[in-house]
């Protein structure tokens, strides 16, 4: 039998003003699942996913969420003037860690893609790449039950998203919910399921 779904996001509509970005959305991911969002362009698999993480509100249909939640957005949003060790001891401790766990934790993913934890380099001078990998690590913080990711991979190398994947199967193997936005077609074999985000047909 299945477990009872962590997220399910049922009837869910979004507007802004006469355009339409959701219309009757659903979508049900359960522990040990990977699930992968994919949709055209505009489709609003970001609106969505921001409305599953409780950053947005819906206009319609509600939001059920078990445990806590890692939301990983598409465009990160760090403190220009703050190194990586600055963030993940903020970030660590509105999780509810300590100075020392974040630290410790937050370096051990950052190094999981290659990126140097204790590096004291303000974020305005990392790469995209560099700050992506941040961003992916500040969402991992407090451990949480359930992923929502927004194309975490943009700017990786290669070595970096391959050891993404590996991450996303260890995650699964913990029994996490995770669910990835992708637009990359030929990875979805990874998913344990693929949910499509219709256009809306009224913009």
């Amino acid at each position: 039998m299945n477990p009872v779904p962590a997220l399910a996001a049922t009837g869910i509509g979004k507007r802004y003003g006469r355009r339409v970005v959701l219309e009757r959305a659903e979508l049900t991911a359960r522990p040990g699942e990977v699930t992968a969002v994919v949709g055209e362009n505009g489709s609003g698999k970001t609106t969505l996913l921001r409305i599953c993480a409780g950053v947005l509100r819906p206009d319609t249909g509600h939001v059920t969420r078990l445990g806590r939640t890692g939301y990983c957005p598409q465009e990160p949003a760090l403190l220009e003037r703050l190194t990586a060790r600055d963030h993940l001891v903020l970030f660590g401790r509105a999780a509810g860690w300590d100075r020392a766990r974040s630290l410790a934790d937050g370096t051990r993913v950052l190094r999981a893609f290659g990126f140097d934890g204790q590096d004291r380099t303000p974020v305005r001078h990392l790469s995209g790449g560099g700050r992506q990998k941040l961003n992916l690590a500040l969402s991992l913080l407090g451990d949480p039950d359930i992923l929502l990711l927004d194309e975490p991979y943009q700017g990786f190398d290669h070595g970096a998203y391959v050891d993404f994947w590996d991450c996303v199967a260890a995650w699964r193997d913990q029994r996490k919910t995770v669910v990835v936005v992708t637009h990359l077609l030929a990875e979805l074999w990874r998913a344990d399921q693929v949910i499509e985000v219709p256009a809306c047909s009224a913009r």
